[in-house]
């Protein structure tokens, strides 16, 4: 799995939410994202590596270091023809936060 609390302080990061927010959201442990980074934990159940790949906006593969797509918006851009490299730093984060709500509505729906 590679060192999976890295990839979700890093996919973190560059959203500007902290693990402890990502865990408060979800209504995980803060002691997970620890446990994780001491290396008290390797893994994730499948259900909660789902709902952090679908929060952070990337597929669970790329979570868990199994794929190098990065995420979602690599799909989203693909499908406006490169319109959305235009888009400022806030646009593009709405962009991310209507896939994530799209993908959680779907799930509930399911």
């Amino acid at each position: 799995m590679g060192n999976l609390y890295e990839t979700i302080e890093g996919l973190c990061a560059e959203r500007n939410i902290r693990p402890g927010r990502l865990c408060a959201d979800l209504g995980l442990s803060r002691g997970l994202m620890t446990d994780l980074k001491m290396g008290r934990k390797k893994g994730l159940s499948a259900e909660t590596a789902q709902k952090i790949a679908d929060y952070l906006g990337v597929s669970v593969g790329y979570l868990l270091g199994q794929e190098t797509v990065r995420d979602v918006l690599d799909e989203v851009d693909i499908a406006f023809y490169g319109d959305f490299k235009e888009l400022n730093d806030e646009e593009k984060s709405a962009v991310r936060d209507m896939v994530r709500i799209m993908r959680q509505r779907r799930r509930a729906e399911e």
